[in-house]
């Protein structure tokens, strides 16, 4: 098994836009269970954050394998929600993957 971790921070944007990007980046990631073989669990983490963070945003993600992620990465449906609903409201991304 392979862990996916993402921590993303948000371009600058009202409290309300943030919320409304944050809430399109969950959906749209979360929607991809089901859809991407070998991805096993995903989720998006876009509340609670303390103050004492630096970044916005988390998924948490984990596949079968390390293909599979590298599927993740260029599968159609994931592609449309990075481009879509992620890359244009972030300015930085931090990644994690690792075994399990």
């Amino acid at each position: 098994m392979v862990k996916h971790i993402i921590l993303w921070t948000l371009k600058e944007m009202s409290d309300s836009e943030k919320e409304s990007v944050k809430a399109g980046i969950k959906e749209g990631l979360e929607g991809l269970k089901g859809k991407i073989p070998g991805l096993v669990e995903i989720k998006v983490i876009t509340s609670g954050r303390l103050a004492s963070s630096n970044a916005d945003l988390m998924l948490d993600s984990t596949f079968e394998s390390e293909e599979a992620l590298k599927g993740y990465a260029k599968h159609p449906d994931h592609v449309a929600v990075a481009d879509g609903k992620v890359r244009p409201f972030t300015v930085s991304r931090s990644c994690l993957d690792f075994e399990i």
